[in-house]
């Protein structure tokens, strides 16, 4: 006579728990992570690396925003038409210069806006926006 033990179950190792963490821990990261600006990694072509290129810029302009919205170009407060004539002439004595500009914290969107445009009118195709914030 034989007795017929019947098989323990074998243990299941189940996936769906570590997939679910898993997912988790990738939603976290996803929101708390920041965005990393690839135009501050300069990237150069080997035809523009070398020495000599005629293609490297000459330097830069930056127009400093005030909070009353007035844009501050080289110490000097100007406005529209006159801040289009600086620019322009800058651009006709060196195209690849480079414009940034650097808006106050209390500055209005709609005066960004503006300079960007007196900037893009004036023939201007290297323009970068700094913001500055205060270290905790």
């Amino acid at each position: 006579m034989q007795i017929n033990r019947t098989a323990r179950p074998r243990a299941l190792i189940s996936l769906v728990p570590m997939i679910d963490v898993m997912l988790i821990l990738l939603v976290f990261f996803m929101v708390t992570s920041t965005y990393l600006n690839l135009d501050m990694i300069p990237a150069v072509k080997p035809s523009e690396g070398a020495a000599g290129s005629p293609q490297t810029p000459a330097g830069t302009l930056m127009i400093r925003l005030g909070a009353d919205g007035v844009p501050v170009l080289r110490g000097t407060a100007l406005e529209g038409d006159t801040l289009r004539a600086a620019l322009a002439a800058a651009m006709a004595e060196e195209p690849l210069t480079q414009v940034v500009i650097l808006p106050s914290g209390a500055a209005r969107t709609q005066a960004l806006i503006t300079v960007m445009d007196t900037a893009a009118l004036a023939g201007v195709t290297r323009l970068r926006v700094l913001r500055l914030e205060a270290a905790p």
